[in-house]
């Protein structure tokens, strides 16, 4: 690990001015995923700004809006009551996410910033276009099994690693920031990005801004929300496919739907022609097939992950299945 300045700050502005004068500076609050980023030699920041003491540690309720401050711990937000009353996808995809021991560290606004977890991008001595521009992808010829079926680029088919991102992505969260320019909001579509000609750039947000909370709009999805995650092993471990459903249900009838994935895209990959096909439909097994297999159109494998074209579509028939209630 390199020798790094340390700053503790007690205001946004002095976030954003650090991050202003030093380009090499990175945030740290619960550095769950920084400090071991820092120990394999993947990042080598110059000075850590500790933001643990900013007051962005709050959850509120109102305004037809549920706030969730950016230093909020996860395992504090999973188990937040109104978390659980009016957006329980959000819990039950972080508790899905991590062990109780990284939840009790890990923030809001880190795990949005989560790096991949592609052992190309780990492995210094690989190349990696996110790790070094330009020096080529490992992984689109090696060994690829956790990698992306949707939305790669020739430069890079990592996913993203979080299981909080997808819930947000299927919730439409908005993401609050603040900057040299001002505060803006960027609705989580927009926030991730996919990798393109420029893997290295995770998100649209600038290096100058701060993420200072998240919002989620009230909906009518709280009594039928899933999130089904399947890995390799029971406990904290990536996902090999995620998905996120959440169902507003009159009866049998869907009358509103939300569908994003995870495991498969360099963002969490919002299934939007599925959720179309299955609004105003019977919540059927047989429906729920259809709108999978819609929802796989343009779906690469690599060598190793062609599984995933299958472990996929059963995967969301099963979580709507589940989040619907229906047998079969």
């Amino acid at each position: 690990m390199n020798n790094f300045q340390y700053k503790r700050v007690s205001s946004p502005l002095a976030a954003i001015t650090e991050l202003s004068k030093n380009p090499a500076a990175k945030l740290i609050a619960g550095g769950t995923n920084l400090v071991d980023l820092m120990k394999y030699g993947v990042m080598a920041p110059e000075k850590l700004v500790d933001v643990n003491h900013l007051n962005f540690d709050t959850i509120t309720k109102k305004d037809g809006l549920l706030h969730i401050g950016a230093t909020v711990r996860n395992a504090v937000a999973s188990e937040n009551a109104d978390v659980l009353k009016y957006q329980p996808l959000l819990s039950q995809a972080m508790l899905a996410g991590a062990s109780a021991q990284l939840r009790n560290k890990a923030t809001m606004g880190g795990n949005l910033l989560q790096r991949t977890r592609c052992g190309y991008f780990y492995d210094v001595s690989a190349p990696c276009n996110k790790r070094v521009p330009g020096s080529g992808c490992g992984a689109m010829e090696g060994y690829n099994r956790m990698h992306a079926i949707f939305g790669a680029s020739s430069s890079c088919i990592a996913v993203n690693p979080s299981d909080m991102n997808v819930a947000l992505t299927a919730l439409d969260a908005v993401i609050l920031v603040s900057g040299p320019k001002g505060d803006r909001k960027i609705p989580i579509s927009e926030f991730h990005r996919l990798p393109g000609t420029h893997p290295e750039l995770d998100t649209t947000l600038d290096k100058k801004e701060i993420i200072t909370g998240i919002n989620i709009p009230d909906n009518n999805f709280a009594a039928h929300t899933t999130y089904l995650k399947v890995r390799d092993r029971i406990s904290y471990a990536f996902a090999l496919i995620s998905v996120a459903v959440a169902l507003d249900l009159e009866g049998t009838t869907i009358r509103d739907i939300r569908l994003a994935m995870g495991g498969v895209a360099h963002k969490p990959w919002r299934l939007k022609e599925a959720e179309q096909m299955l609004k105003g439909k019977e919540a059927t097994v047989e429906n729920f097939k259809m709108a999978a297999e819609l929802a796989m159109k343009g779906a690469k494998a690599y060598e190793h992950n062609a599984f995933k074209l299958k472990l996929a579509p059963n995967t969301m028939v099963q979580a709507l299945k589940t989040a619907s209630g229906i047998k079969g």
